[in-house]
């Protein structure tokens, strides 16, 4: 296989990738067969599965538009995969021409892709890190210099969390990360949730635990102890249709098929 411009010498194309399987859910085209192939699978077992993706991004872009029209022009997207198909520095300059993004991910192949599109960008920058390690993460000098002019922050946590285990605490976690955030930062996050589809979480939490990446689903009020030491804004921690959507038409009869909950939060 020729190897495309945007991906990085010494790619194993024949591996599938996580990050690229997503995009592939969003409608990219940032992936290769190896990936569409098990997206593919997992779609088979839940067919949903592209819509869910598609309502998680779509979270995303309305929060990062509404913490940017709330005057918000830098942004910590940890767990970002490859930004792209609407990537946070796109939806942020929209509203906010000078917007900043540090981009942070554990995974070597995501962060090596994420590097060499933004390699023109300056006001982009990668970072390859794990949320599980936090103190590591917030002194990196790509996170320390966006903190550094105390201007407010939108930390965001879109379907990262339920990839860390409770016995890594994600509550904590979280803590560490907005203790560090000046006043008016904005913390956005979205997460699996039990209640949604209880018929298909433990199936799905059991397809996962055959990857590096386990997922625990959470409930609605687990979740939303994740925003301690935050201000919820309307319309409070809420399936993803359900945030602030473009129509109220978009909601649909069952948001809670989409299984994930979300919510924005600003530090006082």
């Amino acid at each position: 296989m020729r190897r495309p411009n945007w991906v990085p010498e010494g790619t194993d194309l024949d591996k599938p990738n996580a990050a690229r399987v997503y995009d592939y859910y969003l409608g990219g085209s940032h992936n290769f067969e190896v990936d569409r192939e098990m997206a593919r699978k997992a779609i088979a077992l839940w067919p949903e599965l592209p819509q869910i993706m598609r309502s998680n991004r779509a979270f995303l872009r309305r929060a990062v538009q509404f913490t940017a029209e709330r005057g918000i022009s830098r942004f910590l997207d940890i767990g970002s995969g490859i930004p792209t198909f609407g990537a946070v520095h796109e939806v942020a300059r929209a509203v906010r021409p000078e917007a900043r993004v540090v981009y942070v991910d554990r995974d070597p192949v995501a962060v090596a892709h994420s590097r060499l599109l933004m390699a023109d960008d300056p006001d982009s920058q990668v970072v390859q890190a794990d949320v599980r390690d936090v103190d590591d993460l917030m002194s990196r000098p790509e996170v320390t210099e966006l903190l550094a002019a105390g201007e407010p922050v939108a930390v965001l946590l879109v379907a990262v969390m339920h990839f860390v285990q409770d016995a890594d605490d994600p509550w904590k976690l979280i803590a560490v990360i907005r203790d560090a955030l000046p006043p008016g930062s904005a913390l956005v996050l979205s997460h699996a949730s039990l209640e949604g589809r209880p018929d298909q979480a433990e199936d799905h939490q059991r397809l996962y635990k055959m990857t590096p990446t386990p997922l625990t689903m959470r409930t609605v009020e687990q979740i939303t102890g994740m925003f301690a030491g935050f201000d919820i804004v309307e319309p409070g921690v809420v399936y993803l249709p359900q945030w602030r959507p473009d129509q109220p038409e978009a909601v649909g009869e069952h948001p809670e098929r989409m299984t994930g909950v979300a919510g924005v939060g600003f530090r006082p």
